[in-house]
């Protein structure tokens, strides 16, 4: 099999796909397995890693490299995977329970150290393998079979988490924009260092919806803004709306009533950091009477170097200057006490 050669079916396996029928964890394979063939990834060059949750499924279903780790962990067996083997494309499958509860440690120190892997962090905001109870990214009130008389719990915001990491590459998606999906899945790949991407993937089973105002057709141009570089943030029915900001508060504005133009309008910057910190808090509830719209694409994007690179550097350095070494003399040591 050659590269050019390769199709969506050639990362495709020979398991039966066991997801509930129409979730939205289907379309994001799909896009996945299509995009990796249009970048002419190698199927031997290329890792899976997953913790736990209906997500993390996904190994079986790619045909790469991959493991089913442990619940939290994918993170930390990422790491460890890309500092042994720098040359492979390894990609990290969580969810919001996954990735944001018990690995919100091990999430926010890749993050940080900005080894080049990739997340995806699947956002249905419920556990959907233990069977509907409420996640970290549940909103206020959510009533789940472990919340009946409603979550009293703050959500959580993943790309404010990401940002407040200093990750160095933030976006977000949605399962029900292929399309969008695509460009995102490409720009993670290309970027140099940890990409964090958000997926807004629906649960129909356990909560049938949760992004709809976002993601359905009737109100997504009315509630979602889609970023470019250097493009104004304009959204609506009808890009009749703007967002400006007044200082360093964000305005919405009415380009036909009010008396503005795109000129006046804030013109996104994928590398400016301060920008982008504003972009991750637009997380309104949309159940509130005005609210800002969700920010779905590349909210930041920078250079820094990667993890692997300094710990290779260092590791030659230490060779250099102290020869290899002896484990056997190492564990031996001379350093004892007695008790």
């Amino acid at each position: 099999m050659t590269k050019n050669n390769l199709k969506a079916k050639d990362f495709a396996t020979d398991q039966d796909v066991r997801w509930c029928p129409g979730c939205g964890d289907y379309s994001i394979l799909s896009q996945v397995q299509k995009v990796f063939a249009e970048m002419e990834m190698n199927p031997d060059e290329v890792a899976i890693i997953s913790g736990i949750g209906c997500s993390s499924r996904f190994p079986y279903y790619m045909n790469t490299y991959g493991m089913h780790s442990i619940h939290g962990r994918a993170p930390a067996v990422a790491s460890g995977l890309k500092i042994a083997n720098p040359d492979l494309s390894v990609w990290i499958i969580t969810g919001d329970g996954d990735g944001l509860s018990i690995g919100g440690n091990h999430l926010l120190h890749i993050l940080r150290r900005n080894l080049n892997v990739n997340i995806l962090l699947f956002n249905n905001q419920i556990y959907g393998l233990t069977k509907g109870q409420y996640s970290p990214t549940s909103e206020v009130d959510k009533r789940t079979k472990s919340t009946p008389m409603g979550s009293l719990d703050h959500p959580v915001n993943p790309l404010a988490v990401a940002m407040g990491a200093d990750a160095t590459f933030v976006a977000r998606t949605m399962d029900r924009d292929p399309k969008h999906m695509q460009a995102m899945l490409k720009r993670s790949n290309l970027h140099k260092g940890t990409s964090f991407l958000e997926i807004y993937q629906n649960c129909n089973i356990f909560n049938d919806g949760a992004f709809f105002t976002f993601t359905d057709k009737a109100t997504k141009k009315a509630s979602a803004i889609f970023l470019e570089d250097g493009q104004p943030l304009i959204f609506g029915e009808n890009d009749e709306k703007g967002i400006r900001l007044d200082g360093w508060k964000p305005q919405v504005v009415d380009l036909e009533k009010d008396n503005y133009s795109k000129d006046d309008l804030w013109i996104h910057e994928e590398n400016d950091l301060y920008k982008a910190q504003m972009l991750a808090r637009f997380f309104d509830d949309p159940r509130q009477a005005e609210y800002l719209p969700r920010p779905f694409g590349v909210l930041y994007a920078s250079e820094r170097v990667c993890y692997e690179d300094q710990l290779i550097a260092q590791l030659n350095e230490a060779i250099e200057q102290k020869g290899e070494g002896d484990l056997n003399e190492l564990i031996a040591g001379g350093v004892t006490w007695e008790i």
